[in-house]
């Protein structure tokens, strides 16, 4: 498994987010269902969002991230930046070596 930062950035006004968002948190739900997401949230200040993934490849990761309703309705823009944990808490090792 390859590991993923993704920053989404919003590009629609943030009223148009508000709406979007119940929408996109039932969405990315399924990705924890999956094993897909770790974590996620917005950022501070609300300018878009976190989300820390694992996927076979960048391009799985996007392909299901292209069904994000945030994505759908082009409200937001995916910055994908691989990395490779060396440390981490112990708790996680199932999560990282999966």
């Amino acid at each position: 498994m390859q590991h993923f930062i993704v920053e989404i950035i919003y590009k629609a006004d943030i009223s148009v987010i508000d709406n979007l968002r119940p929408a996109h948190r039932e969405f990315l739900d399924g990705g924890y269902k999956k094993g897909i997401i770790l974590m996620s949230g917005p950022q501070v200040p609300r300018t878009g969002g976190i989300i820390i993934a694992r996927a076979e490849s960048m391009e799985k990761l996007a392909e299901f991230l292209n069904n994000d309703p945030y994505q759908v309705n082009k409200a937001a823009d995916y910055n994908y930046i691989q990395f490779n944990p060396r440390n981490y808490q112990n708790f996680l090792n199932e999560w990282v070596e999966g």
